[in-house]
């Protein structure tokens, strides 16, 4: 073991320290922007908006610009359409067949129905589903609260998590942590106060606790984290704020331009000792009096008026182009980095396709999706798996029948599965092509072909083969009642039921005889094969 004197050490630390950063990113120099909020010594993701009236202001600016600007609000439509589209469906798991179907019937009787499933029965749980994501893009987070009496679910807003100013413990805008960064409440105003009411005392708040004696979770706190020590969301605008109120006042410029230009205009250029007589009338005149008490003459126009020159006058017309040709090319960049921030291409943010080619349109597409899918499987984990087994619960604890079932050996009675919606084919023909194509040759599984489209291959080789047994049945069943029915007919189940066969593959149907409807007949290969 070699051992070292404090001299030495000391020499050590001290040359450590006189070492300068090889990475330019750490140096300063007057080209960069100077930026603020930086710790020199480093800081948590919640010391970024420390300051719970700014927190709240970039909420309220996030807001405004979803409901007064022209492409805010229709582009978080537009995402939240395409990952939601008409709901997540439940598939149950529990490894009995009856046990499923009631699941899912009470589910489906639940779910669909507002007065049963929304505490203020206004929204049924698709709704839910659509307005939680989309709040949780535009302010950053949103809450659902299970109701134990009425055994709904209650929507809350982000502005309502608030922190009492006279609290000394360790609240993050209304999120009481342990030492280990675990929520142990919420804490939400007891009503939406006036927004310029500051919140003093801790008695003032409704406090939720986040989980219940058992370790089940109480608040499903709806998020998208960036950082490990993260407690609240922050608006998906937070970074193009200016972007987008700078794109506003740009268009707002261009219609009021358009609107100037749209009217004729005539430029007299006349000479210095010009001396012609200029009370000629031309059309109707209006007197206008201006804030300043002076007054202004308004002359009509009228189409095919002709306007004349005075001796010695020289008339000149100017049309200017408005919007200038630089105006599209800027106006597409901006929206392009409105639509990056929101997960969106360009052709998606404006429903056309015309600035690209179908390669371009379709790549863009298909990485949107990828942020797509992430998305949906964060409002899974945090908002549709805890519901689903909160309800469980509740239906557990109401019926002895089902509580029976579920202690039967086998029975796993939370086990379930959201199946998110997914999208179609780009080009249907070609796709379904080059899948067929790819595991022709053995380039891919099946397993992971499903996955690639967002399925799972155990749910569907499943449900492959119990609906082609049940067509197999009832043709079956078929073909012997047509048999008995007319005995010269000799119809067989494969005529009933006309499954699909595989290509290269024939079928060869046996004479007809007794027993010919109780006979599978024989595959044999194709020649060609």
């Amino acid at each position: 073991m070699v051992r070292r004197t404090r001299n030495e050490l000391t020499g050590l630390a001290e040359t450590f320290n006189g070492f300068r950063s090889d990475y330019a990113a750490a140096r300063s120099h007057r080209y960069r922007r100077r930026r603020t909020g930086v710790a020199s010594l480093g800081s948590g993701a919640d010391y970024h908006y420390r300051s719970e009236a700014d927190y709240l202001r970039m909420m309220e600016y996030a807001r405004d610009m979803d409901r007064n600007d022209t492409v805010v609000g229709q582009t978080v439509d537009r995402a939240v359409t395409n990952m939601v589209q008409d709901g997540l469906t439940l598939d149950t798991r529990t490894g009995d067949k009856g046990l499923d179907a009631e699941l899912s019937a009470r589910w489906q009787e639940w779910s669909t129905e507002p007065d049963q499933c929304d505490l203020a029965g206004e929204s049924a749980f698709a709704d839910m589903e659509a307005l939680l994501l989309r709040q949780t893009l535009v302010d950053g987070d949103t809450l659902a609260l299970p109701n134990r009496d009425s055994e709904t679910l209650q929507l809350v807003e982000a502005h309502r998590l608030r922190t009492p100013t006279r609290t000394r413990r360790n609240v993050v805008h209304g999120i009481l942590l342990d030492e280990y960064r675990r929520r142990l409440e919420y804490w939400l105003t007891k009503d939406d106060v006036d927004p310029m009411k500051t919140v003093s005392r801790v008695a003032d708040m409704k406090r939720y606790p986040a989980r219940d004696a058992a370790g089940h979770r109480q608040v499903f706190h709806v998020y998208n984290p960036k950082r490990i020590t993260q407690t609240r969301g922050v608006t998906a605008f937070a970074p193009i704020f200016d972007l987008m109120g700078m794109f506003e006042d740009i268009n707002f410029a261009k219609l009021v331009q358009q609107q100037v230009v749209s009217c004729f205009a005539i430029f007299r250029e006349r000479e210095i000792d010009f001396q012609a007589e200029i009370n000629q009338q031309r059309g109707e005149r209006t007197t206008e009096t201006l804030s300043d008490g002076t007054t202004r003459t308004i002359e009509g126009a009228a189409p095919g008026m002709e306007v004349p020159g005075l001796p010695g006058e020289k008339l000149r017309m100017d049309s200017p182009n408005v919007p200038n040709p630089e105006f599209f090319p800027h106006v597409k960049l901006i929206l392009t980095l409105i639509g990056v921030n929101l997960g969106l291409p360009l052709v998606m943010v404006l429903l056309d396709a015309g600035e690209t080619n179908f390669s371009g349109w379709r790549g863009a597409v298909d990485q949107a999706r990828l942020g797509f899918r992430r998305n949906q499987k964060a409002l899974i984990r945090r908002f549709h798996r805890p519901v689903y087994r909160w309800k469980v619960r509740q239906w557990l604890s109401h019926d002895a029948a089902l509580r029976a079932a579920a202690d039967r050996g086998g029975v796993a009675i939370f086990n379930h599965r959201w199946n998110p919606p997914t999208w179609p084919y780009i080009e249907p023909l070609k796709d379904a092509s080059a899948d067929l194509l790819r595991l022709r040759n053995s380039l891919i599984s099946r397993r992971r072909q499903c996955a690639e489209r967002g399925m799972d291959w155990e749910d569907l080789s499943t449900e492959i083969v119990e609906d082609n047994a049940l067509m197999i049945e009832k043709a079956y069943q078929k073909a012997e009642q047509l048999n008995e029915q007319y005995p010269e007919l000799h119809v067989t189940w494969r005529e009933v039921a006309s499954l699909p066969t595989p290509d290269g593959v024939k079928v060869a149907v046996a004479p007809a005889g007794e027993g010919q409807a109780h006979q599978p007949p024989k595959r044999e290969k194709d020649d060609a094969d």
